[in-house]
């Protein structure tokens, strides 16, 4: 992701937590990453976009800066949600475990290498549990050493996907025992991750899980990177993807849009561009006659971030997110 010197440290952390029925809840936390307890803006940091869902009730900050300065602002988004977030009174339809779900380090810069993602990763995930007293966390992706463990692995081997999951028995990296107020937190550092979420129009959840599993990385056939969950959503069925960046250079493009590319550390790596996400859900649908309606993007893919992060820091534009329809781009 080559581009001017500005950008050469970013980093993004795209910030779930578990509430999205109150957003203006939702924006204090944000404001906690970018304004110090004092109202003091932080230099360096913005908010480029805040998803929320309703069903699902989960909201996704996007918090950029420079490696040097994500540590601070992540912490103190955290620790405003931590206090505001009771995962006793949490409901929605979407799987989750902690008051912040997750905590995802991603390099933008090409200065800004693997080691030192986890490194900050794992920083974050031991802060966390020293500010918030009863957190909890467990680490994946490059923060997981020595076995690296992925993101999908780590959720299943906690009981993430399970609908009632028993605290007493998950065993986090960092922190007590998890607590019912906050639950437990995923931390870690990757290669970007996209979410790509195509509605089907449909409520036949089972249709939904059959094309998730078609579509699914660790199926025969299926999309490299792609994480899937079906899951009900505004009178539909939503085929919700995580988009991992994968390493290597991307496949022949003779036909259909290139997949997007980039290095880190000089590596390459690519990702599966959300059209053809989009078009293989389709076609699956469209054998039991049912339509999509459409995709959406949760936040941006690597290389609009990246420029994204750039124009605000560039311009001073904290809280990023009010003011991106009407800046021209």
């Amino acid at each position: 992701m080559a581009s001017c010197s500005l950008g050469r440290r970013l980093v993004a952390c795209l910030l779930n937590v578990s509430e999205a029925r109150r957003k203006d809840l939702v924006e204090t936390v944000a404001k906690a990453a970018l304004y110090n307890t004092e109202g003091v803006r932080r230099e360096g940091i913005a908010v480029l976009n805040i998803f929320n869902d309703h069903d699902y009730n989960r909201s996704v900050i996007t918090i950029v800066a420079s490696i040097d300065s994500i540590r601070e602002a992540v912490l103190s988004a955290c620790e405003k949600a931590c206090g505001l977030i009771d995962m006793r009174a949490h409901k929605g339809v979407h799987p989750c475990m902690g008051a912040v779900d997750l905590i995802p380090i991603y390099p933008l810069g090409e200065e800004v290498g693997v080691e030192d993602c986890a490194e900050e990763a794992r920083a974050v995930a031991q802060g966390l549990t020293e500010r918030v007293q009863g957190t909890s966390a467990f680490l994946f992706g490059w923060a997981d050493s020595p076995l690296q463990r992925g993101l999908a692995q780590r959720r299943k081997e906690m009981g993430w996907f399970k609908k009632t999951v028993d605290l007493q028995q998950i065993r986090p990296d960092v922190g007590t025992q998890p607590q019912k107020q906050f639950g437990v937190t995923g931390v870690g550092a990757s290669p970007y991750v996209m979410n790509c979420n195509v509605t089907i129009d449909t409520q036949d959840i089972n249709m939904g899980r059959s094309i998730a599993t078609a579509i699914r990385e660790s199926t025969p056939g299926g999309l490299p990177g792609v994480q899937v969950l079906a899951l009900p959503h505004e009178g539909a069925v939503e085929i919700a993807c995580n988009v991992e960046s994968v390493k290597g250079s991307p496949p022949d493009h003779s036909a259909g849009e290139p997949w997007p590319s980039f290095t880190i550390g000089g590596q390459p790596y690519c990702h599966v561009p959300a059209s053809l996400i989009t078009t293989r859900v389709s076609e699956l649908a469209g054998r039991d006659g049912v339509r999509t309606k459409g995709t959406a993007l949760v936040g941006f893919t690597p290389w609009e971030c990246r420029g994204l992060a750039e124009l605000a820091l560039s311009r001073g534009i904290a809280e990023f997110w009010r003011e991106r329809r009407k800046i021209r781009m």
